[in-house]
Parts: C-alpha cells; structure tokens; sequence
C-alpha cells in the first residue's frame, strides 16, 4: 500500500481526534513523556496511524528526531517498507499516571554519574541546594540579596537512562553555600549557611521516595558582626535524616512532603517538616518556555514549629524531561528568617529571581 502525504495527514487528524496519536517529540504535552524514539516506538505502536491492507497492519515510529514539528518516518512491520510522513505536530491525550513505565527508555541496569533526579528538588524550597539568585526587598532590612551556589548530582542509579524521566534507585550528592548580601550596605555578607547532603532516592515517573541526610550550619558575615558588635553569634547546626515522598498528580503538577528528625543539634531542636505543591513545564519547552508556579511551607520545632512560607510564579524553560529547570520569576517569602544565623526573627520579603533546578 502507497502511502502519500495527504492520506496520512487525513489519517493523523483522525486519530487525534481519537486520542490515539504519541508525540513525534519531547516538547511539552500532556503525555509529558514522549521524546525518545525508543519510547515514541512503544507508544506509538500501541495506536493504530495508519489504515493497513486488511485489519491489524501495525506502523511504528522507526525514528524521530527532536523539535517542535519534525518528519515522522514510519514502518510497516509486515511489509519492512518505510514511508516518510509529513512534518506534523503530534499531540496525545493520554493520562501521564497511565504510562509511566511504558513510554520510558530502555530497561533497568547501572549507570555511573547518569543524567537527572528521580527526587527532584522542591522549586519554593528556600534551603535546597541549587544556583540562586534572588533580589529582595525585605520590610525592615531594605534590599537583600539572597543567593544560592550549589547543585544536586546523581552518582549511581540502577534505573533507566535517556532523556526520559528516570526510574530506579540512586544515590546522589548535593551541596550549597546559600548566602545574603546586604545591598544597601556595599554588598555587605551578611550570613551564610553551609549545606551538604547526601540522597538516596527510589521511583518511577509518578512516584517518588527520599531518605537522605544532610548537614546545615550557619554562621554570621564578618562585615555584619564589624557593623554589630554586640550581636549575639549563634552556633546554629543540625545533622538531619529525612523521608520525604512527592507524586505528580498529572505531568504538570506535583504534591510533596517530607519529615527530618536531627540526630545532633546546636541551637536548633530536632523535628521539622516540609510540603508543598507545583507547576512546571515537564518536557522540553523549546525558546518560548512555559509558565511555573509554586508554594513550599517549612515548619521547625525550635520556632514552636511555626516557620516560613513561600510562593513563586514565573516562566521557565526545560531542554528534556530529565534535565534541569531555569525559571525566572517573582518570589514571596513571609515567615520565620531562612537564614538560621537569624532563625527566630520575622521577615517578609518581595523580589524578583532567577534559578536552577537540577
């Protein structure tokens, strides 16, 4: 059977209207897991294209390649012919909760220094390590700077690899060195707090489990304590082990929560606890980006377990599935001070920022 262009475009039209069409591409849709032509083959040979010679001719996506619309090559398993499809933007309806192991690449095995999180960090987490920058106006200390220099890496996985979300298990390593620059004051440092953790994490592309350590100590600027001498220095130090679970809700959206008892402490008491839910982009967005939004508490029993919230709102932009976010956006903090060197002092502050989730 010939296979001509405008027939298959009749055909594709068709099946969206079906719902039984896979993506050609990993840009954003609400499948949200669609890049790889190894997972485009199994998804896509579960929808019937294209009208065969009889009942049952089953075509497969042979290969794809990346972008928003792309040539489409398909193969019929009976015939071994191949037949090139017009450029077309493929777009399915498909429950993301309903194929996440189907549509994913390959199978499990080992893979050293592998690419992406199976936890990812929380985006309105005020204390995940990340690069950070955000310029805020606080209500009584004017304009801060609140910075953060770290990332958060895979070392092992047992899981998949590819540009699909990954599944398995792993264990990572993250780091930070969050800090605040007094802007009024010559970019004076005014605290910093050290962090160093280490993940363990399990899952799939919709559930996701953590227990990890971490350390956390904070400590006061040097031009701070020169400007305010008679501040009392706070020795605020914690070693914590965390569980923590998150579940997408659908591609876009994500609900977590997480609970960290300290096995030693200085100034700080053992129990906190965090949550919160988000909206990200979840597949490669391409230059024009896609909207985010999120909100995180963080609650602490040395603060009578009262603590902050945050809410941010933005745009961001995302090259695969298993790859990073950067986001621009505005930021609201109210609460209890994210620098622990201030722990038990109010704040409120309003800003613009930029990030890198990992």
């Amino acid at each position: 059977m010939r296979i001509t262009p405008s027939i298959l475009l009749a055909t594709v039209i068709a099946a969206a209207a079906s719902g039984d069409v896979c993506r050609a591409d990993d840009s954003v849709s609400p499948s949200g897991l669609l890049s790889s032509s190894a997972a485009a083959r199994r998804c896509c040979s579960q929808s019937p294209l294209l009208p065969g010679e009889g009942e049952g001719a089953d075509f497969i996506a042979s290969d794809m390649s990346l972008g928003e619309f792309e040539d489409v090559w398909l193969h019929d398993e009976n015939s071994s012919k191949a037949v090139e499809a017009v450029a077309v933007q493929f777009t399915s309806p498909r429950s993301y909760a309903a194929m996440p192991s189907e549509c994913n690449s390959g199978g499990y095995s080992w893979h050293g220094m592998p690419q992406g999180l199976i936890y990812r960090p929380y985006l309105a987490g005020a204390k995940e390590s990340r690069l950070r920058g955000v310029w805020n106006n606080e209500a009584n200390d004017g304009n801060i700077w609140d910075i953060s220099l770290g990332g958060n890496v895979g070392l092992l996985r047992y899981g998949t690899r590819g540009d699909q979300r990954p599944e398995g298990i792993q264990i990572g390593i993250e780091g930070a060195g969050l800090v605040r620059l007094d802007r009024d004051e010559n970019q004076d440092v005014d605290a910093v707090d050290f962090r160093f953790g280490i993940p363990i994490t399990w899952g799939d592309a919709v559930s996701q489990w953590k227990f990890a350590y971490y350390h956390l100590s904070s400590h006061l600027g040097d031009e701070f304590l020169l400007k305010n001498p008679g501040y009392p220095r706070l020795n605020y130090s914690r070693d914590v082990l965390v569980l923590g679970h998150s579940r997408y809700l659908n591609p876009w959206w994500r609900a977590y929560g997480e609970v960290g008892y300290a096995v030693y402490t200085d100034v700080a008491e053992p129990w906190e606890t965090q949550f919160g839910i988000e909206m990200a982009p979840p597949g490669r967005t391409g230059f024009r980006g896609a909207p985010f939004f999120a909100v995180n508490g963080h609650l602490r029993e040395e603060v009578d377990f009262g603590g902050n919230f945050v809410v941010q709102a933005g745009w961001g932009w995302r090259r695969s599935p298993a790859t990073g976010l950067f986001r621009v956006g505005v930021e609201h903090y109210n609460g209890k001070d994210d620098q622990f060197s201030f722990y038990n002092e109010s704040v409120q502050k309003t800003g613009f920022g930029i990030w890198y989730d990992f």
